[in-house]
């Protein structure tokens, strides 16, 4: 099977992904500078995936995770990015202050594509939570804010949220796929 190129610049990503997937699929890393549209996780993970799969002329895999806050209508979702960058963690928690309702769910959209022309497969992980104050590490910008049983993703050990995250959930999906056969990367 040739190498796949998952495209992204956090190291970080890169090594949970090779956790998850194991041998499943060789990956290899590759930054790209790729603008974003606006619209929905779904519509935005296709679409960096095309312009993706074009700038590297074959197989491609991209990752976008999104937070959405059900009190404010799932906002911020996949934005996140740009609210995290400009409020932070304290400011996300801000945001929720009026609100009682502080649940939440942490999203992850993987979309795969064997290379030009292929339209882009998405695979999708949803873990369901809450936004408290931050605990543990920002290794992964606001994950020190998101708890699930009991800690937040940033408290908990690579193993155990290796086998329970949003990206996880989103890569089981792609793993499953690919063990059907349905890849001749």
């Amino acid at each position: 099977m040739k190498t796949c190129t998952f495209v992204t610049g956090n190291p970080n990503k890169v090594i949970e992904v090779n956790a998850i997937l194991g041998d499943s699929i060789p990956i290899r890393a590759l930054a790209l500078d790729i603008p974003e549209i606006q619209g929905s996780l779904e519509d935005i993970a296709r679409d960096k995936c095309r312009r993706a799969a074009k700038m590297v002329n074959g197989p491609v895999i991209v990752e976008d995770s999104a937070l959405e806050f059900h009190a404010m209508n799932r906002l911020p979702g996949p934005y996140i990015k740009y609210f995290l960058e400009s409020l932070g963690n304290d400011g996300l928690n801000k945001l929720l202050a009026p609100y009682e309702d502080k649940s939440a769910d942490a999203v992850c959209t993987f979309a795969f594509s064997s290379g030009p022309p292929s339209e882009p497969l998405i695979f999708q992980g949803r873990l369901q939570g809450k936004i408290v104050a931050a605990k543990g590490p920002p290794v992964f910008g606001w994950e020190p804010i998101f708890e699930h049983g009991g800690e937040t993703l940033a408290e908990m050990a690579h193993d155990k949220k290796n086998k329970l995250s949003h990206r996880y959930k989103a890569l089981c999906k792609f793993q499953d796929w690919l063990a059907k056969g349905r890849i001749e990367v």
